[in-house]
């Protein structure tokens, strides 16, 4: 939850290769405090059957800039592993980016939804609300 000196930061994923929600995909937070400082990791979560992290840590006080760390490649390696369960391998990778980080600016005050659109070979991320 933001305050009126700090901001917060939420995120949610959609596989658009299947249409639904991505689960259980790990996600880093990291934060600093100005563009010469470097980002001091605050925790870690993973995405629910929804998709959604719900217990994102809350940003320090002074927070200028936040990145996210998104672990595709787990994900999808998982996902290839149960898909071909019962048909031959189709491909050596599961996925093209092993790993999705965004990086942006924050300002005190103000909620940052931060969804990202997800498939093997390809992402979009924008501010959503």
């Amino acid at each position: 939850m933001s305050t009126d000196t700090t901001a917060s930061v939420s995120t949610h994923i959609l596989d658009t290769s299947i249409g639904r929600p991505a689960a259980s995909v790990a996600v880093s937070l990291a934060a600093r405090s100005g563009s010469d400082a470097p980002y001091v990791t605050l925790g870690a979560s993973a995405t629910d059957a929804d998709g959604r992290c719900k217990d994102l840590p809350a940003l320090p006080e002074g927070t200028s800039h936040v990145r996210l760390a998104f672990d595709t490649e787990t994900y999808f390696s998982k996902k290839q592993a149960e898909a071909q369960q019962d048909a031959p391998r189709v491909r050596d990778s599961g996925a093209f980016f092993p790993e999705v980080t965004i990086a942006f600016a924050v300002v005190p005050g103000e909620h940052y939804h931060v969804p990202l659109l997800l498939n093997p070979f390809g992402y979009s991320v924008y501010r959503g609300s």
